[in-house]
């Protein structure tokens, strides 16, 4: 039984990952791909790690975690530990040599992080008997508000190469991807649980990333590492 609930927890992962790399003009070898996936499950762990004793921290400071700061901050952890693993993973790779394969490997671990949430979540006690409504709302939100915040940052990932400074390009897109994440969670906050307008915000963003990724797809540019 178990097994078909991991099962379950990983599909939202899978399928919006395997939406983007049919996108890919050039596919990536599946071994890179599950790499990067698995680099999200490991950043994932790390991220939870480091974020349940700074949540602590700011609370002892009378940090209120429900206000949009302490929200984002939390929400930044998450981005700066897929860009990490990824980087670390794949950047000196003959792979990346691509302005678009940015994108696609930060869209694989961000669909490893998403997936050991959702897995994570669906064998916790407490959703026993809401799986099919958790697994619809990990499709819609959750998983491809990971996918767009990495969309994000391979976007100006790749951006950074082709204007030989990934630093400063890096670290803008971790901002955005950072606020972006805060708000989508924010948003959830706001709304006391319901997730509509947040679902709405991913949509709208969607239609302006999916549109950074076409011009990524039209560059010919190779890139250097």
């Amino acid at each position: 039984m178990n097994i078909l609930i991991v099962f379950i927890g990983l599909l939202p992962s899978f399928i919006w990952l395997s939406f983007f790399l049919q996108e890919d003009i050039h596919p990536e070898p599946r071994r890179m791909i599950f790499l990067v996936f698995l680099m999200g499950v490991i950043a994932a762990v790390f991220a939870v790690a480091l974020q349940y004793p700074l949540e602590g921290f700011l609370k002892s400071r009378g940090m209120d975690m429900m206000t949009f700061l302490p929200i984002t901050i939390l929400a930044a952890i998450e981005e700066i530990f897929k860009f990490g693993f990824a980087y670390a993973a794949i950047s000196k790779s003959r792979f990346l040599d691509e302005p678009v394969d940015a994108m696609i490997y930060m869209v694989g671990v961000a669909s490893g992080m998403a997936a050991f949430e959702n897995v994570a979540l669906m064998l916790s006690p407490e959703v026993i008997s809401q799986k099919s409504n958790i697994l619809v709302l990990r499709f819609l939100g959750a998983t491809l508000l990971h996918v767009l915040s990495s969309s994000i940052v391979g976007y100006y990932w790749a951006r950074g190469m082709m204007k030989k400074n990934i630093a400063v390009w890096v670290l803008a897109g971790l901002i955005i991807a950072g606020i972006f994440h805060g708000i989508f969670n924010y948003l959830i906050v706001l709304s006391n649980g319901g997730i509509i307008y947040s679902i709405l915000f991913l949509i709208i963003s969607a239609f302006f990333i999916f549109y950074d990724f076409e011009k990524l797809k039209g560059s010919a540019q190779k890139l250097d590492h």
